[in-house]
């Protein structure tokens, strides 16, 4: 599942996205409403955002050179971190613009019954890319909240089309309340205030986007759930304690751990090779993407 982040949610929301912003920006040029203006952006972002996702899944599966000897692993959160800028601003930013240019001087709108419709179909759309980033998600989820996938998962992909789904339906929302409450009072500022609330809506799931892809890009080790494992299964056999370890994610399914081990006293060059195979052996077993180790057997100098 890490390995192939959750393709089918990516492309399901880009099938999606695409035909969503195809109808808003129809539905703008007969309405005028300015939510459905920062809808048919919002729209266009996500749509670029799925092809982001999935060209840093085929650039990450370069295979390592000489110049980057672990590979190109770390593409997919690159592009997961660009893809977060991108909703910040062509998305909020300009929603907020929009709707504080709406706000200031207040248009009418023609034909709000199409906006409504649009909106309408949209909600449905939205909802089932949603469900299937949803299902998608759960074999990764676990017992975890998921704001707590959200903010521990080391696959980038299904969080970003998590939000950005659950943006888009809140979204969606806030402009079919904007477009209905100018129709019901007859002042259409009320289609700017919808505008307004998109574009506080999609800054705030773009700054946690940021925040959490920025975090794995600069390199997020194991959990602690994870990292207990990891030691545990090291300091068996011949290997008396683990002195120190560190992991670092250098791509969603790539796991680099390197540590130091206190040997068990008298044994052979030959013996101490056999235990650094058999700690590799098991850690392998129980933690499948740690692919790269480099373990150092070393005396326990505590105890000397």
């Amino acid at each position: 599942m890490a390995a192939n982040g959750g393709t089918k949610a990516i492309l399901a929301a880009l099938g999606a996205n695409a035909g969503i912003a195809v109808a808003k920006f129809v539905g703008f040029l007969i309405t005028g409403s300015s939510s459905m203006l920062a809808e048919s952006v919002h729209s266009v972002a996500d749509t670029s955002n799925q092809g982001l996702l999935l060209l840093g899944q085929r650039t990450a599966k370069r295979a390592a050179t000489k110049q980057h000897p672990f590979g190109y692993g770390r593409d997919r959160y690159f592009y997961s971190f660009i893809v977060a800028l991108m909703l910040f601003t062509l998305g909020s930013v300009f929603a907020l613009y929009e709707g504080v240019h709406k706000v200031q001087h207040p248009e009418d709108l023609s034909s709000p019954l199409v906006a409504v419709a649009i909106l309408v179909v949209a909600i449905a759309l939205e909802t089932y890319s949603f469900a299937t980033a949803i299902k998608e998600s759960r074999a990764l989820k676990g017992e975890r909240t998921w704001w707590g996938f959200i903010r521990q998962s080391k696959t980038p992909e299904l969080p970003v089309v998590l939000l950005e789904d659950a943006g888009a339906l809140f979204g969606l929302v806030f402009a079919l309340i904007g477009v209905g409450l100018s129709v019901v009072t007859g002042d259409p500022v009320w289609d700017g205030i919808g505008t307004l609330m998109i574009g506080v809506l999609l800054g705030m799931i773009a700054i946690t986007l940021i925040i959490e892809m920025k975090s794995l890009l600069i390199g997020e080790g194991s959990g602690e759930s994870e990292l207990a494992t990891i030691e545990r299964l090291l300091a068996q056999g011949d290997v008396e304690r683990v002195i120190h370890v560190r992991t670092q994610y250098i791509g969603p399914d790539e796991l680099l751990i390197a540590a130091k081990l206190a040997m068990r006293t008298g044994l052979g060059v030959t013996e101490v090779a056999r235990a650094i195979d058999d700690a590799e052996r098991r850690v392998r077993d129980a933690v499948p993407a740690a692919r790269l180790m480099y373990l150092e057997p070393d005396l326990d100098r505590s105890r000397m």
